[in-house]
Formats: structure tokens, C-alpha cells, sequence
């Protein structure tokens, strides 16, 4: 997995629960709790299994294989069914019984495990101090391509996110992740979906034929195509405010994805959506991250470094509205040109 310091795993600890997994896979299976987003995934679920449980001092990673996964889907050659989970170490069940989730889909030619290392995903989201479950669902294994599989049919996110709140509210599940375990019967909080390069393609067609409300959406250098999806979605709530709005945030680069970002941020004005533009880092404040619609950020870097090099997830997450439970700094001088700190590649 990871290879850097914060995100070394402990194999031992995986190791020395294979007896358990073995046990929580035929049990992940049969859980059926009521209060989920949708009936169907406890039925669904008989497939499902976790085939490892790592640790490491930030949080617990699992590796599900997952019946509503992208793939298998018929009409596709793509196989792998995993799904993996991240939860932070101080990720704590709230008393509504909501679980907040972050669904992040990788680009091309990568796999769900490497994007989740590679794009530092799981250290962002625990310096982010945020109480959400990252998900990572495997797209097309190394292709260069990106088909939402059974992500773009009717109700597919809303199937996939069900079933896994079903397995991890399994008892099982539940004590492999101890302190840090998610409601026993959970419902549907706080949805962001993120995408990195290729992923915007699932990422559209989830917000099209999802069946569940999504509440925020990030992109990094990831506005390709599909611009009409991301254009409705805000729209449909450009005039609530709060939570109930609809946020995005994309960063890009330059080419074809910088032009569909300014003829995205040109079509919401014209629709009397406020827009914000950041054309050199750091000259937006936090505040403005915080509290803005639809914000635009241009990013001097690579490609393959937009979502990490300079904390662009984890900043996303710090100016969401997920529900946070610890303190953070991070809105200290939020009226100011924020800093810009530089992640160091590994």
C-alpha cells in the first residue's frame, strides 16, 4: 500500500487476523439493518466480504469486495469488485447515526489501493480532522479508460453506499475498527464525491442517476467532458444556501480542462450562480472556500500532483460541511490570502 512514513500499514496486525477475516467475510454477507439508503444491498450483500484489515496510527483501512462495486458489470471486461475504506483514527459514530462519506474515483491506468496512496487521500482526509469515511471503489483496472460500470445505472450509488453501510455496520466490521467504528444502522449524512483526472466520467454519472443527494463535488484536473452534468447538478440547488446548496470545486491545470472549467464557470454566471476564480495560489482566503458555490482554481502544477502537492483534497475537506468533532486552526485568519503549504513527493 502506501509507501510513505504516515501511511505504512501494519502488516502484522493483517496477518495476524486472517482467522477473523475469513469469519467476517461469511458475516459481512448476512447483515440486513433497516435505516439504510436502500432496502435492497442486504439482499444484495450476500457476496460481500472483507478481504483485509491494515493499520496504522492514522486510521484502518479495509479492503472490501463488494457486491454494488463498480464492477463486474455485464458489457464490461473489468472484474475487480474492491472497494476500499479508509477511517481516520478519530472518526467517531455520532448520535444521529449518520455516516458522512467521501467517494473518491481514481483516473486512468491505476488501481483504487495505488490512487489511495499515490494521492496521499488518507492522510488528507485525517489532517482534515473531518468524522468522514473515505470510499475509494476500483474503476477499470490500469485501462485507460473509465466507465462508471454499475455506477451508471439507475440508483447505482445509492446501491453501492447502502450495501456498505450494511457491511460495516456488521458487528464484525464493527470490531476490527474499534473505537472508530460507524453507526450500527446508519443513514446517508454529509455525500462529497471526488474525482482525479479520468474519474469525472463515474463522477457525472453519479450525479445523473445516483439516487442519492450529493452535496459536494471535487475535481482535480478532472473536467474532461460531461460539463451539462456538473452544470445541472449545481443549479438544481443554486438558491439554497448552506448545507443544502451544492458546492464544487475544481482545480485544474491548463489544455482542454482549463477551457471546460471557464466555459463551466462562464455558463453558472450566465444562470446567476456567483463563481470564484482563483488564478494563483493562495489568493483566495479560506473563508471564501468555505462559504463559495462554485469555486475554480488554477494550479501550477502536474497533473498527477493536483490533488496532493499542495493539499488541495484535505483543504476541500477542511472548507466542507462535513460534521467535524475535533478542533482545528485551520480557519485561524480565514479573511486572509490563505498560506499555501507544499506537501513533498515520495
Amino acid at each position: 500500500m502506501a509507501s510513505d512514513e504516515d501511511g505504512r500499514l501494519s502488516r502484522s496486525a493483517a496477518l495476524g487476523r486472517r482467522a477473523f477475516l475469513r469469519a467476517l467475510g461469511a458475516a459481512g454477507g448476512a447483515v440486513a439493518a433497516p435505516g439504510l439508503w436502500d432496502p435492497a444491498p442486504a439482499l444484495a450483500a450476500a457476496g460481500s466480504r472483507v478481504t483485509e484489515v491494515e493499520t496504522s496510527e492514522i486510521g484502518v483501512t479495509l479492503k472490501l469486495e463488494l457486491a454494488n462495486a463498480p464492477f463486474p458489470c455485464e458489457g464490461a471486461p473489468y472484474r475487480d469488485p474492491t472497494v476500499m475504506v479508509f477511517v481516520p483514527a478519530h472518526y467517531r459514530a455520532p448520535e444521529s447515526g449518520e455516516l458522512d462519506l467521501v467517494v473518491h474515483f481514481h483516473g486512468h491506468v491505476t488501481t483504487a489501493p495505488r490512487a489511495m496512496a499515490a494521492h496521499k487521500l488518507r492522510e488528507q482526509l485525517h489532517e482534515s480532522k473531518q468524522n468522514a469515511v473515505l470510499v475509494v471503489p476500483q474503476g477499470a483496472v490500469n485501462a485507460a479508460e473509465s466507465p462508471p460500470g454499475k455506477l451508471g445505472q439507475k440508483g447505482g450509488l445509492r446501491r453501492l453506499c447502502g450495501e456498505l453501510a450494511a457491511v460495516l455496520g456488521a458487528p464484525a466490521a464493527r470490531r476490527a475498527l474499534g473505537d472508530c467504528a460507524v453507526p450500527r444502522q446508519a443513514r446517508l449524512g454529509v455525500l462529497c464525491l471526488s474525482a482525479h483526472s479520468g474519474g469525472y466520467r463515474v463522477a457525472a454519472a453519479c450525479l445523473r442517476h445516483g439516487g442519492c443527494e450529493v452535496n459536494e463535488v471535487y475535481l482535480f484536473d478532472a473536467l474532461y467532458g460531461e460539463v451539462d452534468a456538473f452544470r445541472d447538478w449545481v443549479l438544481e440547488r443554486k438558491d439554497r444556501s448552506g448545507r443544502d446548496r451544492h458546492k464544487l470545486i475544481s482545480h485544474f491545470v491548463a489544455g482542454d480542462v482549463r477551457r471546460l472549467n471557464l466555459e463551466l464557470q462562464r455558463a453558472l454566471e450566465a444562470q446567476g450562480v456567483p463563481c470564484l476564480h482563483e488564478r494563483r495560489p493562495g489568493e483566495l482566503t479560506r473563508k471564501q472556500l468555505l462559504s463559495g458555490r462554485a469555486i475554480f482554481i488554477q494550479a501550477p502544477l502536474a497533473h498527477s500532483a493536483v490533488t496532493f502537492e499542495q493539499n488541495a483534497f484535505r483543504d476541500c475537506l477542511f472548507a466542507s460541511g462535513l460534521r467535524r468533532q475535533l478542533r482545528s486552526s485551520w480557519f485561524e485568519k480565514k479573511d486572509e490570502p490563505r498560506q499555501i503549504d507544499v506537501r513533498p513527493r515520495s
